[in-house]
């Protein structure tokens, strides 16, 4: 009998464990409905609630404003996302290239990238480019850099992914005759993405959240939008939170659609979309011929 992953790592609580664990959720949920009522009375008090500040960020107009930032922040972060996928992949192979003059400059620049707050990659396209003589376009002044940054993320994960797939996968397709780039990319690799799907997708979710920075290059993503808005309104608070249900309903949508993907690419899957054919039936296999009596 296999046991799930929690009963290993964390055990089955006893009679009194349990009764400990619901008195602290008990008291918990009681913590946070009385900090949730405190900020409640007090947004009240300060007039944070009233209708006249919430009423004008709620019009046709403001929130068509917000759809447009919404649709850039998905531009920039999809488009993010699938080249830093594309652009991990290529590193995180490199750096396990048996070619040292592969290996080492691929590694090096993982690194390095890696060690670098994202923010400062951003300052250095809008900045430090131009400083040189060297302009590029406001998207490309954040996409560069969340391509850089989450690429070297997923480089590691690929990476990780490859060493966990079996050693013996790898050679056995060498011993059948086909080339290292072969067997890596139809026998090694499919199965490494396979194990690190859930991986992948979170990091992918984590692109498009980075494309928030917009404001600081003048991309008018939500962010962006934002800040004109609470400087446009004075409701600061007010645009804030709107914008903050905009980014939540956004990844849940995307975790939702990540999930779903999931499953439809998960083991069995092929299996529960075959639809049942007509060949192995009672009906169809061929019964024995009656014998003849001696």
């Amino acid at each position: 009998m296999t046991r799930s992953v929690e009963s290993v790592l964390f055990g089955q609580l006893g009679p009194r464990g349990r009764a400990r664990m619901r008195w602290w959720t008990a008291g918990s949920a009681v913590l946070v409905l009385g900090l949730v009522a405190a900020a409640l009375a007090q947004l009240g008090h300060t007039g944070q609630l009233d209708r006249d500040r919430w009423s004008p960020l709620l019009t046709w107009g403001t929130q068509h404003y917000y759809l447009q930032g919404l649709a850039n922040t998905l531009k920039i972060g999809l488009t993010g996302a699938a080249l830093s996928l594309v652009a991990g992949t290529l590193a995180g192979l490199g750096r396990l290239s048996p070619r040292r003059w592969i290996s080492l400059p691929s590694a090096a620049g993982i690194e390095f990238i890696r060690s670098i707050p994202l923010i400062l990659i951003v300052y250095f396209f809008m900045l430090g480019l131009p400083e040189v003589g060297v302009r590029v376009p406001t998207f490309w002044q954040l996409g560069i850099p969340v391509v850089l940054h989450a690429g070297a993320v997923f480089a590691e994960i690929v990476r990780a992914g490859v060493r966990s797939v079996g050693r013996g996968q790898y050679d056995a397709a060498i011993a059948l005759g086909l080339r290292r780039g072969t067997a890596m990319r139809l026998v090694v690799l499919p199965q490494a993405l396979r194990i690190l799907r859930p991986a992948l997708i979170t990091q992918l979710v984590r692109a498009l959240k980075e494309s928030s920075l917009g404001y600081i290059v003048g991309y008018p993503e939500l962010m962006s939008d934002s800040r004109v808005l609470s400087q446009f309104s004075g409701n600061l608070l007010q645009t804030y939170v709107i914008t903050g249900v905009y980014f939540v309903v956004l990844n849940f949508l995307l975790s939702g659609a990540a999930t779903l993907v999931d499953r439809g690419a998960g083991p069995g899957a092929r299996g529960r979309r075959r639809r049942p054919g007509p060949g192995l039936t009672t009906e169809s296999v061929p019964r024995p011929l009656p014998q003849k009596a001696a």
